[in-house]
């Protein structure tokens, strides 16, 4: 079955939509992007399993708790550690934790934006191996053990020129591109918003 292909600007929309005041971030629409995201993971093919298998675990997992009878709770990132903090549920056995599953997420975020961000740096011919391999040993390396590093490393030897990259996964290349900044600069803010939540509630040691 065809995967469709990966829409920049949907990502960029609802990273947008996602901004709630001035240091939240709802839930539904940052899951909606990620969905978008999975699309760019798919079409990559084996070369990004590593992260891809794990986000639609994740994202499945925080759209039940976003149906349960205490959804509210769940509604922005922020409220989620609050709730789940207060009610002591982070060390709960077989609880499955809002807060530690999004911080998979909000790793894979660091990964993703850091190579889109050197792939629009590239020259069409450029190839993408290089920027791939150096946004992921800044990335997601540090959290993954050494066969899994490995196993990306030499995936990553297969991926093609910028323009060959883009055209298999963009249906539209040149608005992908004139997007890319924008698309950028509203997913760093996502981002930043959410490693300082789980700064302020001291839940980067969530494992």
């Amino acid at each position: 079955m065809s995967v469709e292909k990966f829409d920049l600007e949907k990502v960029h929309a609802k990273f947008t939509e996602s901004l709630h005041g001035e240091d939240d971030v709802y839930v539904d629409p940052y899951l909606e992007a990620f969905k978008e995201l999975y699309k760019f993971f798919q079409l990559m093919g084996t070369v990004f399993g590593f992260v891809s298998s794990d986000v639609k675990e994740k994202v499945e997992i925080l759209e039940k708790l976003r149906g349960k009878e205490n959804a509210d709770s769940f509604l922005t990132i922020r409220t989620m550690m609050e709730y789940e903090q207060e009610s002591n549920l982070l060390n709960k056995k077989d609880y499955v934790s809002g807060s530690r599953t999004l911080l998979r997420l909000h790793r894979g975020l660091d990964f993703i934006q850091e190579f889109l961000k050197r792939l629009g740096e590239l020259e069409g011919d450029g190839k993408t191996n290089g920027v791939c391999q150096a946004a992921y040993n800044d990335t997601l390396a540090q959290f993954h053990p050494w066969l899994i590093r490995k196993g990306a490393t030499v995936a990553m030897y297969a991926l093609p020129t910028r323009d060959q990259l883009l055209d298999k996964v963009c249906a539209d290349v040149a608005g992908a591109m004139k997007l890319l900044p924008e698309m950028l600069s509203v997913t760093r803010n996502v981002y930043d918003r959410t490693q300082n939540l789980y700064t302020r509630y001291d839940l980067h040691g969530l494992s």
